[in-house]
């Protein structure tokens, strides 16, 4: 079998079929990360006052009353980005509150918003999940009043007035229209819509282009119901909205777009710029380890071959072992029995009587051998034994070349 025909057998995909795999591999899990990221931001939330709910307390109904009449839908604002752009200072921003809202949102919007018109719609009635209706709610009862003051406060210096209305119909731009049940209202002696003398309910604050509804009853879900009702909440936008059709509604309030994680952090600036230098720094680092640069580094031995090898893997065994320390005496024997031998010491010469023969082949040093002996058989660390050794290996050495 040829070696091209082996090569085959053993891939059965070629490395270009490898690498667009793994490119495909990592843009879907880039656009996974993506859009798992920005997924929250952009699902319509169910039920409650927000312009995506089709509950009674909703706004969706408006939105597409608006789409209906303008010929395209009404932009939705979702974050300070969308507020400080040029374009929003040219719409009238609906804002509609939801006893649930975030009131640091509204803080927000009240500060970005100065000098630009803006339609805040006060929150009425505390709802619950319809069960079994997606989207639905149930009407429980009126919010307190304090609930409501709460939310005017932070726009107005006003609160709403005490007790019922005592007018039938609301006269908005020329249409009578139907009072709703349990009117929230305020005093005002010049109101832009009056509920009764002294009383409105849609004011205008005197330093700010800022217009208050305090009845959301007029153009939610619930009072879009009624043909007359619908129409004039489109004259009430009418009258408020500086250019035809420029109408934005805010869904920061009710938690769109507002919320900021690691993920975010990675793929907005300003660290945006970091996370393409790491991804670029890994793009070159895996091409640079598709190829290979130089010949294979070959695998050396376990337990190398030759003396030095075996002293090393002695030393070693000896290290771990903990033996070291014992070693001076011994090797100071081996080497009394090894300059004997070398220097043809008498045969059965032991102990003392060996060490006083080597003295006395010394001439140029009184004990010299003894000397060196105690030193390293008495040495108890490794410098000192390295030392004494080293001693005994010059003296032995020495008397070997004199002998010759």
């Amino acid at each position: 079998m040829s070696a091209a025909t082996t090569e085959a057998v053993h891939e059965p995909f070629s490395r270009k079929t490898l690498f667009w795999g793994i490119f495909a591999s990592l843009l879907a899990a880039a656009g996974f990360f993506l859009l798992s990221t920005y997924a929250p931001d952009f699902r319509q939330p169910e039920g409650g006052a927000t312009p995506f709910s089709k509950g009674g307390t909703g706004y969706a109904g408006l939105v597409e009353w608006l789409k209906l009449t303008n010929g395209q839908a009404p932009p939705m604002e979702r974050g300070e980005k969308d507020l400080e752009s040029p374009l929003a200072s040219t719409f009238l921003l609906v804002v509609t509150i939801a006893p649930g809202s975030d009131p640091a949102a509204l803080d927000r919007i009240i500060k970005l918003r100065s000098g630009k018109d803006t339609l805040f719609v006060l929150p009425k009635w505390q709802t619950m999940p319809l069960l079994g209706r997606d989207g639905w709610e149930m009407k429980i009862e009126r919010l307190p009043n304090s609930v409501v003051n709460d939310w005017l406060g932070r726009i107005a210096k006003a609160k709403l007035g005490e007790g019922k209305s005592t007018v039938d119909t609301i006269d908005i731009q020329g249409r009578k229209i139907a009072v709703p049940d349990e009117l929230q209202w305020v005093a005002d002696d010049h109101p832009l819509i009056a509920a009764g003398n002294g009383e409105a309910i849609l004011t205008e604050l005197d330093n700010e282009p800022f217009y208050i509804l305090t009845d959301p009853d007029f153009i939610n879900n619930a009072g879009l119901k009624d043909e007359q009702t619908a129409a004039a909440a489109l004259d009430m936008i009418a009258m408020l909205e500086p250019a035809k059709g420029a109408v934005m509604f805010d869904l920061t309030l009710h938690g769109i777009g507002q919320k900021y994680d690691l993920a975010k952090l990675l793929v907005e600036p300003p660290f945006l710029a970091l996370t393409l230098s790491v991804l670029v720094a890994a793009a070159l680092a895996f091409l640079h380890g598709l190829g290979r640069f130089g010949p294979p580094k070959a695998e050396g031995r376990a337990i190398a071959f030759g003396k030095q090898a075996l002293v090393d893997t002695t030393a070693t065994l000896l290290r771990r072992a903990g033996r070291l320390q014992g070693l001076g005496d011994r090797y100071a024997t081996l080497m009394r029995q090894r300059a004997g031998a070398l220097l043809g010491a008498p045969h059965g010469l032991q102990g003392d009587a060996l060490d006083r023969w080597l003295d006395s082949r010394d001439r140029s040093e009184a004990h010299g051998f003894t000397r060196r002996f105690q030193a390293a058989n008495e040495s108890n660390s490794l410098a000192g034994m390295h030392e004494a050794a080293e001693q005994l290996h010059d003296w032995t050495a020495r008397r070997l070349s004199e002998r010759r």
